[in-house]
């Protein structure tokens, strides 16, 4: 069987995506509080793929080598994520490599996590890269929040203790809003007030 016949074919599955710092984890939140509805996240399976002794976690050292283990630190011989995060940002190579591991194999366990709610009629999906990493096929819809690039860049400074250049080439390496927003059907105003976002979701769910 195809995994993608897995999934309901009458669940209602909201794929919420964004430009990073946008506000996904605001808008997650949110619903998480206010919603009796499952929530999955692309980036806490991608933390569980990675985690020592799976496949995964051999692969990148396969690639990277033991380097990516900060021993002093880490008894339990964990990959550093912010430094795995820092040179894939700066190589390009990496990241390609990277992302071809990963995204399937977080595709493959949000499609087998989704299963075990298939009694539920809606669920959320909070994929960053929803767009890049073609998870479109698993979403009925897809949910774009909104914000301005210049409220990126100051959330991210503050957020990861970044420089303004840093910030900026982090927000370029993403698809524009404007290449998500054609594909989407629903946008999550998250620029200045959010009783924008708020209201919409009140409508929605």
């Amino acid at each position: 069987m195809d995994i993608l016949q897995k999934l309901k074919s009458n669940q209602r599955r909201i794929g919420l995506t964004g430009g990073i710092g946008s506000g996904k984890t605001t808008i997650t939140n949110y619903i998480r509080k206010h919603k009796n509805i499952p929530i999955l996240d692309a980036d806490n399976l991608s933390r569980e793929l990675i985690k020592p002794n799976t496949y995964g976690y051999k692969k990148i050292l396969d690639y990277f080598g033991n380097n990516i283990i900060d021993n002093e630190k880490n008894s339990e011989r964990a990959i550093n994520r912010k430094l795995l995060r820092n040179i894939i940002f700066k190589h390009s190579e990496s990241k390609e490599w990277i992302e071809k591991l990963l995204h399937p194999l977080i595709k493959e366990k949000m499609i087998e996590e989704c299963s075990q709610y298939k009694n539920n009629q809606t669920i959320v999906l909070v994929i960053p890269l929803l767009f890049e990493a073609k998870f479109q096929d698993i979403c009925t819809e897809i949910w774009l929040v909104k914000c301005p690039k210049e409220l990126q860049k100051r959330r991210l400074i503050k957020r990861d203790k970044i420089s303004e250049k840093e910030a900026y080439e982090s927000i370029n390496l993403q698809l524009s809003f404007e290449e998500k927003i054609k594909f989407s059907d629903i946008i999550l105003d998250n620029s200045d007030d959010q009783n924008k976002w708020i209201k919409t979701i009140k409508e929605l769910l």
